[in-house]
């Protein structure tokens, strides 16, 4: 667990270095879009009696590997190792027990968390992400893909519009989905190993 919650910290500082340097210094509000993004959770979750509603269940996991982005960024302090924040983690987790919170109640308690403390629970977050049937594993994998794929997609032009988000007809999401089901996860180098999976395929199927 140690060596992907290393893995998964050092990606996340990686991404919110390219969006600003001194990402860290600047004490962005990670609270704040935690919390959103737990309303956006609720809403494909479902809450209106008044009305039929079925959760989107893929949605709902997807928005919690969204929380994930920004609660581990909230984690970050000036001159603290990723390697000291994946001790921390692992530690906090050691004691954790689940408490039979459901969907709704353990989406409410991470947000009030960071409402009321502006900060993020890592205990709150395993709750919400045991009552949507999340393992840590299915987490790794999951953040490992999409982060990976947000830096292969600005490294071959993304933002200027050069990028080709669709392979061979079908979508970039897609492939990935493929790759990681082909790669293991708890290999070291599995970030890498992605992405050179990701420009394997994306040169096959060029033209």
């Amino acid at each position: 667990m140690r060596q992907a919650l290393t893995t998964m910290l050092t990606l996340q500082d990686r991404m919110n270095t390219r969006v600003h340097p001194e990402w860290i210094d600047q004490q962005f509000a990670w609270y704040r879009a935690v919390w959103i993004e737990c309303g956006e959770l609720i809403e494909h979750y479902g809450y209106k009696w008044w009305k039929k509603q079925e959760p989107d269940l893929a949605q709902v996991r997807l928005e919690v590997v969204d929380i994930w982005h920004f609660g581990m960024s909230a984690l970050f302090r000036p001159g603290k190792a990723v390697e000291l924040i994946a001790a921390e983690i692992e530690a906090e987790l050691a004691d954790w027990r689940y408490q039979g919170q459901d969907v709704r109640e353990a989406t409410e308690a991470l947000a009030a968390f960071a409402l009321s403390h502006r900060a993020f629970s890592v205990s709150a977050f395993w709750e919400l992400l045991t009552a949507v049937e999340l393992d840590f594993a299915t987490l790794h994998r999951q953040y490992v893909g999409k982060n990976v794929l947000n830096f292969f997609r600005q490294d071959h032009g993304y933002k200027s519009g050069e990028y080709r988000k669709l392979w061979a007809g079908r979508e970039d999401n897609e492939h990935l989905v493929e790759l990681l089901a082909e790669l293991d996860s708890n290999r070291a180098d599995f970030p890498d190993a992605l992405y050179a999976a990701l420009t394997d395929r994306y040169q096959q199927t060029a033209g």
